[in-house]
């Protein structure tokens, strides 16, 4: 899969767009599936599980095309360095997911774009910020603290203490900031010239042994087979093949083609995929505040990534 010079990233074409849609609703349903997978496997040796699958699959689709993933190309450092960050957005997703409902992780968690547009401003020729963006950051940050103030005036819905799920948003937001600086990382470095399927491994082989190192660390590799759920399993391989493995290796393919900054116009659809499908699905709630809050960072999101007009 060869990687085309920086020069030719242009704006998101018709496929671009209807692929960006389905990686939207693929990863807002994401939430849902750790969720669900969190009753019968402890978090972070799901997240590892996850990464371990997806890491294998990797290789085996390089191996079938005939990439080669381990020659000398200078990527080692930024390659490891994008999977330290990728694990930690997941460290802090699949925590924040026992502490927080889906539906709040979804609306926190992509406010990636606001960061990954911040990023990009300081570290990336030709992706620099206008007013209209600038607006979008103040207005998205404005809503996550309207959320905050939400989540410290009211109880979750199991009756928890509201501290326990503001650390849960918390979580969230600074799993947006680790997805952000992923992106970055991979747009300033010499990730940049590397393939879709490479920069992919990089970050799920690197957190595939962080987050199993974690497991054994904090003592949550025990699982009680009775437990597990069919639903649980699906949950699981949900993540690996669906999410890690398919979503992912497309989304970088697209950052090889795409600008960044173009594409991530389209994540504010995840946040409203991701809150859809936690009131469906898990009879999630919210005050009014919190939909104004979800609004406000929506709109941030969608100033951010707004084209700029063509002379």
């Amino acid at each position: 899969m060869s990687t085309p010079a920086l020069s030719l990233r242009r704006a998101p074409d018709a496929t671009a767009v209807i692929v960006m849609v389905a990686l939207c609703a693929a990863w807002g349903f994401q939430q849902v599936a750790i969720k669900e997978a969190n009753a019968s496997f402890p978090p972070m040796l799901q997240a590892g599980v996850r990464s371990a699958i997806a890491t294998l699959l990797v290789w085996l689709w390089t191996r079938s095309r005939g990439d080669a993933l381990f020659k000398r190309d200078s990527t080692l450092g930024a390659g490891l360095l994008a999977g330290i960050l990728f694990g930690g957005e997941f460290v802090c997703i699949f925590f924040g997911l026992t502490l927080t409902t889906a539906s709040r992780m979804a609306v926190f968690l992509y406010t990636a774009p606001c960061f990954t547009a911040l990023g990009l401003h300081w570290f990336v020729a030709g992706e620099k910020m206008r007013r209209v963006q600038w607006l979008g950051i103040v207005v998205a940050f404005c809503g996550i603290a309207l959320a905050f103030a939400d989540g410290l005036l009211h109880a979750d819905t199991n009756g928890a203490p509201a501290l326990r799920g503001i650390a849960g948003d918390a979580l969230a937001v600074l799993g947006g900031l680790f997805w952000a600086a992923t992106t970055v990382v991979v747009r300033a470095s010499s990730l940049a010239h590397a393939s879709a399927s490479k920069t992919l491994f990089y970050q799920l082989a690197v957190s595939a042994v962080l987050l199993l190192a974690l497991a054994l660390g904090l003592g949550q590799t025990h699982v009680d087979v009775a437990s597990v759920t069919p639903l649980a399993l699906a949950s699981l391989a949900y993540q690996a093949i669906v999410v890690a493995f398919i979503s992912y290796l497309t989304w970088f393919w697209l950052l090889t083609r795409y600008m960044a900054s173009r594409l991530s116009v389209f994540s504010f659809l995840t946040p409203i995929f991701g809150v859809t499908f936690g009131v469906v699905l898990l009879g999630d709630h919210f005050t009014l505040r919190f939909m104004i809050a979800a609004a406000m960072v929506l709109t941030g999101i969608a100033l951010v990534n707004k084209p700029a007009r063509s002379r």
